[in-house]
């Protein structure tokens, strides 16, 4: 059996059945990728085929079954589709020549991220040879000390996640030998997004990816630097609109 959760830096994949996220937002551009035959309703609309939705657009998902994927608007896949969105809130897939159901659907003998986004690419039209980029987040030319710093957050999903006390933002930017405040505004302006949310959005994917090695609710939340378990869902809930419990009895 292939899994069917993967957190890899710059993506996060989620292939499930029953999903149901309350009124939510995030940074990440989503990818909603419906399996066949499956009713999905987004933005109180009902579609049938894969939908790229700009980040920090609030909405409700329902869906029978299928992919679910959340891309770092940073990363090198984030900065195509954000060319693909073209400054529209979602975009259909179908929308393009070359997108064919047939390749769309879930590689069920697939057990990588990358040759699960292979078929997505493809429809796309996205240089499915170039998706090694993909494992790291340099899709756009960042300063040097904003890229070193996203690099040693990427060392996360190989090892063991460094605690919080280690990323205050004073000692980030004493470590990267710039004021608190220069750091701040300089991340801000590179990544799009304030440092505390990204942090926070960074150490919900280590308890995803702590999950997946078989760790529990509360190991996960020690690991990623969560108080407890509780904490943990309750922040999971507020970024993706549903509970980690519920989110892991989704998944197939």
């Amino acid at each position: 059996m292939i899994p069917n959760l993967w957190a890899i830096p710059g993506i996060f994949m989620l292939y499930g059945a029953s999903v149901e996220a309350k009124p939510h937002k995030h940074n990440a551009i989503q990818i909603v990728w419906p399996s066949a035959n499956s009713n999905v309703t987004l933005l109180e609309t009902q579609i049938t085929k894969p939908l790229v939705l700009a980040s920090d657009i609030e909405h409700r998902l329902v869906m029978q079954e299928g992919w679910v994927i959340l891309v770092e608007p940073q990363s090198w896949l984030g900065v195509l589709l954000s060319e693909y969105l073209q400054g529209a809130r979602f975009r259909k897939i179908t929308d393009l020549a070359y997108f064919s159901s047939a390749k769309i659907q879930p590689m069920a003998d697939s057990t990588t991220p990358i040759a699960l986004l292979t078929p997505l690419l493809l429809a796309l039209n996205i240089n499915w040879q170039k998706t090694a980029e993909l494992l790291n987040i340099d899709g756009q030319q960042l300063d040097h000390r904003i890229k070193q710093l996203v690099n040693k957050l990427n060392d996360c999903f190989g090892s063991e996640c460094l605690k919080p006390s280690r990323w205050r933002a004073h000692e980030v930017a004493s470590e990267l030998a710039i004021s608190e405040s220069r750091f701040l505004h300089l991340f801000r302006q590179e990544m799009g997004i304030a440092w505390r949310p990204y942090l926070l959005w960074r150490r919900l994917l280590c308890a995803v990816e702590a999950i997946k090695h078989g760790n529990n609710a509360t190991e996960a939340a020690y690991l990623a630097g969560f108080s407890d378990s509780a904490h943990l869902s309750r922040t999971f809930h507020n970024i993706f609109g549903m509970t980690l419990r519920d989110a892991k009895s989704s998944l197939l």
